[in-house]
């Protein structure tokens, strides 16, 4: 078993740096639409699906 994570130590710490990126971006949408703000980053006024998106 210590063979085989000294092998593949560097694919470890790259799958564990792209698994916290991953739960950092989740987390952030999230806090983001309990906020109300949009994922497009733009206001809803002059958007065609304003009705359709962020309905409250």
């Amino acid at each position: 078993m210590i063979v085989w994570i000294k092998d593949n130590i560097s694919t470890i710490i790259v799958c564990i740096i792209l698994l916290l990126v991953i739960i950092a971006v989740i987390t952030k949408m999230i806090k983001d639409k309990r906020k109300g703000k949009t994922s497009c980053g733009y206001g809803c006024d002059g958007c065609a699906m304003k009705n359709q998106c962020n309905k409250k």
